[in-house]
């Protein structure tokens, strides 16, 4: 669901991982389609290796996107703070407060509505993700 799906700072959208260059990687933008290289200096961050404060840990994005998924939410990320805390208070409700900024939130479902709106974020996928997850957990534990 969000494997090779990219955040690239100082890029506004995401990108999705097309190949591996010498010194680069080639991104697609998931917004216009366009494909450019992204050097080392750029600041890029694995959507599947984000994660977001819990009172008592944290969450991965991936499952923070399948809870909206299965809540059915659709939050505008241009609602005012208290309208987004909120929202994700439905989506995560021991969110740590203090550390989960409005603007994380605001990304959060941005991202989730470009992801959905591409047809990354469907029944399957998460259900996929969620399989993958339970896959994870149990080798962990044995």
């Amino acid at each position: 669901m969000v494997k090779d799906i990219l955040a690239i700072s100082g890029y506004s959208g995401l990108f999705k991982l097309v190949s591996q260059a010498k010194n680069s990687i080639i991104v697609e933008s998931l917004v216009d389609g366009k494909r450019m290289p992204a050097y080392a200096t750029s600041k890029i961050s694995a959507l599947e290796d984000i994660s977001m404060y819990k009172m008592d840990g944290d969450i991965l994005l991936g499952e923070v996107f399948c809870e909206i998924f299965d809540k059915d939410l659709d939050i505008d990320p241009k609602s005012d703070a208290k309208g987004l805390k909120e929202g994700f208070k439905q989506v995560v409700p021991d969110y740590d407060d203090d550390r989960v900024y409005v603007s994380d939130i605001k990304k959060v479902f941005a991202w989730y509505r470009l992801l959905k709106d591409k047809d990354i974020i469907n029944a399957e996928s998460v259900a996929a993700y969620k399989a993958d997850l339970a896959k994870n957990e149990d080798e962990e534990e044995a």
